[in-house]
């Protein structure tokens, strides 16, 4: 298997190295610059939708320091390294890592009020399902955040998305059309270079 295959689900020999570079390097920039559209609530509670290695549930349980976090990851080896980088909060019981699939959510209706998802939605089989899946957990006023690092049309990720199985690009448009079909009321785009973001209210 390829390296860059565990960018999808990281698995084989080099897969905690995969883990633990999705904590750093550009991937930190862009978590940083996509929280920064956020107004999260100290109380929220919060899901994070392919959280790989955990750095990104741990900025979320600093912007919500009386709410709870959950962490969703489809990887063994993700979820292994998130429990870990998160124990204490965990332990605190204000964090939970849960393996799961974003087409088949784990939570009830109306009971989430942030769901974010970070470099993650190129690997999603199901668009349509997840996006409504994600619409159902959210309360009304909810907010889903995606964050990416391609704007679908820079020529590396384009390069990249012809290597790793099951990899596909979108653009503001696309991303734009699966959250209005999914229901969501409102939705904003930012754009820094190749990077973009998407959030949407329910």
């Amino acid at each position: 298997m390829s390296f860059f295959q565990n960018a999808r689900k990281p698995v084989g020999i080099g897969r905690r190295l995969m883990v633990k570079g999705m904590n750093a390097g550009a991937h930190a920039g862009l978590a940083k610059w996509g929280l920064s559209h956020l107004n999260v609530r100290p109380d929220a509670r919060v899901m994070d939708a392919g959280c790989g290695g955990g750095a990104n549930v741990s900025r979320l349980l600093r912007l919500c320091p009386e709410g709870k976090v959950f962490g969703l990851d489809y990887s063994d080896v993700s979820v292994t390294e998130s429990r870990k980088v998160n124990r204490l909060a965990i332990a605190q019981g204000r964090c939970r890592i849960i393996r799961g699939d974003v087409s088949s959510l784990p939570f009830e209706e109306k009971t989430l009020d942030v769901v974010t998802a970070f470099e993650t939605v190129y690997f999603w089989p199901d668009m349509e399902r997840a996006m409504s899946g994600i619409y159902s957990a959210l309360k009304p006023g909810g907010v889903f955040l995606v964050c990416n690092e391609s704007n679908g049309h820079d020529k590396n990720a384009v390069r990249f998305s012809q290597v790793i199985d099951g990899m596909k690009l979108y653009d503001k448009r696309e991303l734009e059309g699966f959250l209005k079909r999914a229901g969501f009321s409102s939705v904003h785009t930012d754009e820094r270079g190749v990077w973009i973001c998407v959030w949407a209210v329910r």
